[in-house]
């Protein structure tokens, strides 16, 4: 168990497999949930990003779908050892028919932070689970993209974080399923390096207009957090 270091929130995790990262805890403090609306997180793995937005957003309800049934089990205990299962459900299922299950515009939000690497990019893990976690092998971008504007009601928000190499894809795949990019920012480990995370909002159904926000800087110097990673963090 994991201490997350916000409202006394735990969470279980295997260190032989694949834990959370920096990146599921930027991500969710890029989004924006408005009291009493319904969010889903795409590819929840172990349940992080409910957890957390269970603190930070006056949510409903949050649901979070993860593919692999031993990840997702850890989810559900970490759900339960935080008390949280009125507020937050985790179900094990796959993203490509996520809109099948749920149903169309039933949910005001969507996040997922999605596997960054195509199926031929780089090396695959051998470990299929965590291949999954990194690359699209059982889940494209186009199908997280599709599945994301079904669920969504119209005007409903989505918000994701990927990599900076990634970006003409996803904003061209959000414009093919009508999700607006409307807000991004960059994310560069020190100030004179290049971004390696990029934090994304769409809306469904919106009229063109992207806001580029100031890049978001992790690192001061080697070791020490910058004021808003800290924030982020609640430290």
């Amino acid at each position: 168990m994991d201490d997350l270091q916000r409202n006394g929130l735990q969470i279980i995790q295997d260190e032989s497999e694949f834990c959370f990262g920096m990146d599921a805890v930027l991500l969710s403090g890029f989004v924006s949930v408005k009291p009493g609306e319904r969010v889903i997180d795409l590819g929840t793995g172990n349940g992080i990003l409910p957890l957390l937005l269970s603190a930070k957003t006056e949510a409903s309800q949050i649901t979070g779908l993860e593919l692999d049934e031993t990840t997702c089990d850890m989810a559900v205990r970490s759900v339960k050892l935080n008390g949280l299962e009125e507020k937050i459900n985790i179900d094990c299922g796959d993203i490509r028919s996520a809109s099948e299950k749920y149903g169309a515009s039933s949910f005001d939000v969507v996040v997922s932070n999605p596997p960054y690497m195509t199926a031929g990019h780089g090396l695959t893990n051998p470990d299929p689970r965590k291949a999954i976690a990194r690359h699209e092998v059982k889940c494209t971008l186009e199908e997280l993209i599709r599945e994301t504007t079904r669920l969504l009601v119209s005007n409903g928000r989505c918000y994701f974080v990927h990599r900076p190499f990634r970006l003409v894809d996803l904003f061209a795949l959000m414009r093919k399923y009508k999700l607006e990019p409307k807000t991004m920012r960059l994310v560069h480990p020190f100030s004179d390096a290049e971004p390696n995370m990029v934090l994304v909002e769409g809306i469904r159904n919106s009229k063109p207009r992207l806001t580029v926000l100031p890049p978001l800087i992790v690192y001061k110097e080697k070791g020490i957090y910058t004021e808003e990673i800290r924030e982020i963090y609640s430290f």
